[in-house]
Formats: structure tokens, C-alpha cells, sequence
């Protein structure tokens, strides 16, 4: 795994922690909770009569609104009713895919009237190796078709890491964003809220889209998404804590807990590689050559035969696959260790499917050896990549 992702109100419950404002909500996990929610929640408005609250579904995934996740509740009774209607679904948003994520609790949260709406990010930019702000006053939208269609409604500023955003940072955004003055010092406290979010939790993205200027004037953290290091989460185990395995997909959660680097993606030809620049390499001259990979995994420099053969069960176990293509490269990794993985798992799990095998350095013979007297592997092997990829290309055709 490369990051873990919290849901909306956990990640307002730190944002709140920040001082970063944030709608008032009540959280509930189960459909009988939504009432005493509901209940609490217009209490702490002030109990206006009526009072209307969102219910929205928590899942790792946006685009929630189109896809009917989130619904308007005006009374305790609808409001249990809307909980039990999205806590029984999987809810499917363009960012899911066709299967949806189960709907694991939902936010129960004030309605504001909004007069803008404002995006607002901090990520690390990993070309610049530095933190980095985006902001656009094109809020509410998706915000990578607003760096294509508009990308000068996208600022960027680079944000010193031994300084955080200085007041200059905050008064350049402010004026970008068309902010008040008294919205601009809210803004100043967002910002500084971020950065020691960022820092205290090791983040690798903080997202608000939107951050709105309600009628009232005010500047208010509408959505928040957060998405954390992994390799940080030992020094936080009050977060590693908040990880909601249901919202991930089961074989690359599956890969975590063996130590394999394993992401799905929407093609037909798995790839099994040692090393994230060599696997990200091979996915691209997969495509390259015509083809679209079905994943992205690392088995890393120092796995054994039984981490391969795992690892080959997890690539199987994806119904698309046409085609494996395993691209080695034997440094720490030795050959003759992957070619005895591949045997293993083919008398295992019956592979059926071809597959193309690359393997060049450490003991390269000798996993070959091993491989030309396979029984009952469709193998093809290959000397060069594009070749190889070529052949994979061709095969799961």
C-alpha cells in the first residue's frame, strides 16, 4: 500500500482539532444511531424549527453527490430512514468503479447556504521535492478537468518546508481567491491549520473542495479528504487506528499484509516485477505496445519463493487477467527464486492463462534451467522488455 485514506468526518474531526472550521455534524455507524444524531446535531444549531441536515455517506471515494449519497433530512424519522437507505448499499461514484464501496457510516451535517465555492489542497510535489498548495476559485468540481480546461484557474505555490505558508503565501492566495479581508485572515488560519496537520500527521494530500464563503461571509471547510504515508503510520498509531479496511480492495489489502506494493488497475495483463521503477516501466510499455496492464506490483528486492508464489495468487485471483507478464531483474532478487515461485504456484493454482517471462542478472541460468523444464506452464520467455511486452500484448488478445 502506498497511502491510507480517511473518511470525511474523521478527517473534519482533525481539521476541527486544527482550527480549521468545519460544519457542525454527528457521525452515525449504524441506521438506529441516525435519530439521537439527528437529535444532538439540531440542538448544537440552536434547535431552528424546521431543521434541515445533509446525510452523507462516508466512503473512500468523491463524486457522492451525483451518485445519490448524499441526502437531505428534515426531521429524526427521515433521517433514519436516508441512514438505513445508504448503510445497506455499495454505493457506485465515477471514482469506484462498477462494483461501488460499502457505505461504512454516515455524516450527518448542517446545511449551509453558500455564495462561493473555493478549492483548496496541500500535497507534496514530488518534481520540486516540496510541499505544495493548489487553490482555484472553480471549487466543487473535479479539479484534474479544471487543470486541463482552465489551468490558469489552478494556482500552485510552493511552500517552504522550514517556514510552512508565510503571510505573503496567504495574502497571494487571498487575493487569487477574491477573499474579504476578514475572510483572508480565516484563510491565514486554514492554511496554517493544514500545515500542522500535514506535519503532525505525516500526509501525503490534505483536500477541501470545496472550502465555501457562506452567505454570511463566512469561510468554511465543506469537504475535507486526507490521505496519509503509510511508511509514516508507525509513528501514529492513533491513525493506523482509523483505517477502514472495507473501503479497500481486497487484493491489494491482501498484498499489504505480505509485503508486496500491489495496485489494481482496469487492464487485462497482470504484471509481476521486482522494483517500483521497473513495475511502473513495465506498465508503460505494456501500454506502449498496445495493452493495458491489469496491476502494478512490486514484489520488492528481497522477496522469497513464497512471496512470489503469493504474489502470482493474487494476479490469478483478478477474473480479467488474459496474460501475466514478469519482468525480473536479479539483483538481491535472484532469478532462480522467482522461476521457482512461478512452478510452485502454476502446480498450485492450475494456471491456465500464458505467461511471458522476462529474467536477466542474478542467477539468471539457472531460473531459466528451471523454467525450460516446467510442466504444465504456458510459458513464453523473452530476452528484451518491448519484446516481452509485445508477446504479452499479443497473447492476451
Amino acid at each position: 500500500m502506498f497511502s491510507m485514506k480517511l473518511h470525511e468526518y474523521q478527517a473534519k474531526q482533525l481539521f476541527a482539532s486544527a482550527q480549521i472550521p468545519v460544519p457542525r455534524g454527528r457521525v452515525a455507524q449504524l441506521a438506529e444511531e441516525a435519530a439521537s444524531a439527528y437529535t444532538a446535531l439540531k440542538q448544537a444549531c440552536g434547535n431552528p424549527d424546521p431543521f434541515v441536515c445533509n446525510v452523507k455517506a462516508q466512503v473512500h471515494a468523491g463524486g457522492r453527490g451525483k451518485a445519490g449519497g448524499i441526502l437531505i433530512a428534515k426531521s429524526a424519522q427521515e433521517a433514519t430512514a436516508h441512514a438505513r437507505q445508504l448503510l445497506s448499499r455499495r454505493l457506485v461514484t465515477a471514482q469506484t468503479g462498477p462494483e461501488g464501496l460499502p457505505v461504512s457510516a454516515v455524516l450527518l451535517e448542517e446545511r449551509l447556504a453558500l455564495a462561493r465555492e473555493l478549492y483548496l489542497a496541500l500535497t507534496l510535489d514530488r518534481f520540486d521535492a516540496s510541499p505544495m498548495l493548489l487553490a482555484s476559485h472553480l471549487g466543487g468540481m473535479d479539479i484534474e478537468a479544471v487543470a486541463v480546461s482552465q489551468p490558469k484557474a489552478l494556482i500552485r505555490e510552493p511552500v517552504a518546508i522550514d517556514a510552512g505558508p508565510t503571510p505573503a503565501v496567504s495574502a497571494r492566495l487571498a487575493a487569487a481567491l477574491g477573499c474579504s479581508d476578514e475572510q483572508g485572515e480565516t484563510l491565514a488560519r486554514v492554511l496554517a491549520g493544514l500545515w500542522q496537520l500535514f506535519l503532525r500527521c505525516d500526509a501525503a494530500l490534505i483536500e477541501v473542495n470545496p472550502l465555501v464563503i457562506t452567505e454570511e461571509k463566512r469561510l468554511v471547510a465543506l469537504d475535507a479528504k486526507m490521505t496519509l504515508d503509510d511508511n509514516a503510520l508507525f509513528r501514529h498509531p492513533e491513525l493506523a487506528a482509523l483505517r477502514d479496511e472495507r473501503q479497500e480492495h481486497p487484493l491489494e489489502l491482501e498484498a499489504a499484509r505480505i509485503g508486496i506494493s500491489y495496485v489494481g488497475l482496469s487492464g487485462n495483463i497482470g504484471c509481476l516485477v521486482n522494483g517500483a521503477g521497473l513495475a511502473m516501466a513495465t506498465n508503460d510499455i505494456i501500454t506502449l505496445a498496445g495493452g493495458e496492464p491489469a496491476n502494478f506490483l512490486d514484489v520488492g528486492g528481497g522477496a522469497n519463493v513464497e512471496q512470489v508464489t503469493k504474489a502470482f495468487g493474487i494476479i490469478l485471483r483478478d477474473s480479467r487477467v488474459n496474460a501475466i507478464l514478469v519482468n525480473i531483474f536479479g539483483g538481491i532478487m535472484r532469478c532462480d527464486w522467482i522461476a521457482q515461485g512461478l512452478l510452485n504456484a502454476s502446480q498450485a493454482l492450475q494456471v491456465k492463462v500464458p505467461v511471458v517471462v522476462r529474467l536477466q542478472g542474478t542467477n539468471v541460468e539457472e531460473g531459466r534451467r528451471l523454467l525450460r523444464q516446467s510442466q504444465g506452464l504456458k510459458l513464453v520467455s523473452a530476452d528484451e522488455l518491448a519484446e516481452a511486452a509485445h508477446k504479452a500484448v499479443e497473447l492476451a488478445r
